[in-house]
């Protein structure tokens, strides 16, 4: 179950994870997609990279202990929880986090061979997925105007596969295209539902879920996600291969090391965003911020590696654009007719 707080409160916590998650979506695969264009040949690295920034929410939960700590002491309270998460919840987490290290690993295959605008249109077809899974896995209900999103913005991401082919990078064999684009769309098929299930851990888990605790989850996701892939990469011998990539790359040792950590820390923005989303309004919304990203990243697939930019492209920012619209329209409708409802109750009472 999940916590009551003011809706204002709730409201900007959702634009925060937003920002969070719009950051981690656009960021992440154009700075692993530099990595690879520029020497890196790591699969199994760029798979740890999308889950080690976890360190980064441990300084935060310790900042949180010792602001609940003082508020304790000044209660005259003596305990302070240091981990809020139980058992129960703790192993459903841990399975959770596998699995996404395995995603990891299907994705950052995928983006080693296809061009950014080409993994991420295979991505979207996630939203797809999410809506299927939520609907199984959460029984999600779903409005026109969801069901009207799910659909524009699938077929925006259909419309940018007709010219998929075309966008092989030279040098790349045939086969070695195909497999990267089967373990992208394993990769959404993974994620898609990997979101309905971080949403009905939190509907199962018997406990209050506070941000602090979605926290936690996310700490312990991230932590079993990248054990996952360390044993991917040393099974592949990748620590002893690094220091020899590093002195190769393109850009020197020094930007080696600097655009591993970005973009470490860039993909621990989109988890955390994803999982806020979820937490502050469902699976469904944390895939449609995800899938109506997909023309910004495109375009700046063109900016960025100079990759074509055709007309499908173009119809496939306005389908998006169109699906996000139409879910938040559902949305406002949604809670314009349950405030009426309350009112009714209010006055009838």
């Amino acid at each position: 179950m999940t916590t009551e707080v003011s809706l204002f409160a709730r409201k900007t916590l959702l634009i925060l994870n937003c920002l969070l998650l719009s950051i981690g979506t656009c960021g992440g695969p154009l700075i692993m997609r530099l990595y690879f264009v520029h020497g890196g040949n790591r699969v199994w690295l760029s798979s740890v990279l999308q889950t080690a920034g976890f360190p980064f929410i441990i300084a935060v939960l310790t900042v949180l202990y010792f602001c609940r700590s003082a508020v304790a002491k000044n209660q005259n309270n003596k305990t302070t929880k240091l981990f809020y998460m139980r058992p129960r919840l703790f192993l459903a987490v841990v399975f959770i986090g596998l699995i996404t290290g395995l995603d990891n690993y299907l994705y950052a295959y995928g983006v080693a061979r296809l061009p950014v605008s080409t993994s991420s249109l295979i991505i979207a077809f996630q939203l797809a997925f999410t809506a299927f899974f939520a609907y199984l896995v959460v029984k999600l209900k779903f409005t026109p105007y969801s069901v009207n999103a799910v659909v524009l913005l699938t077929v925006g991401a259909g419309v940018l596969a007709l010219h998929a082919s075309s966008d092989r990078p030279e040098g790349e064999s045939k086969k070695e295209y195909t497999m990267g684009f089967v373990m992208t769309l394993l990769a959404a098929l993974v994620y898609g539902f990997l979101l309905p299930l971080i949403e009905l851990t939190y509907n199962k888990a018997q406990q209050e879920i506070t941000y602090t605790l979605v926290l936690e989850i996310q700490m312990v996701l991230s932590l079993f996600a990248t054990v996952f892939c360390v044993v991917g990469m040393i099974v592949n011998n990748d620590f002893q291969v690094i220091p020899r990539e590093a002195s190769k790359f393109e850009f020197g040792a020094t930007k080696y090391y600097i655009i591993l950590c970005a973009s470490a820390l860039i993909w621990q923005c989109y988890f955390l965003g994803a999982i806020g989303v979820i937490f502050c309004s469902s699976a469904l919304l944390s895939g449609i911020i995800i899938s109506v990203l997909l023309p910004v990243i495109e375009v700046l697939a063109v900016i960025f590696y100079k990759e074509k930019f055709q007309a499908e492209k173009g119809v496939s920012l306005v389908l998006s654009l169109w699906g996000f619209a139409s879910y938040f329209y559902g949305e406002y409708k949604v809670t314009k007719k349950a405030k009426r409802c309350n009112t009714f109750s209010s006055t009838i009472n």
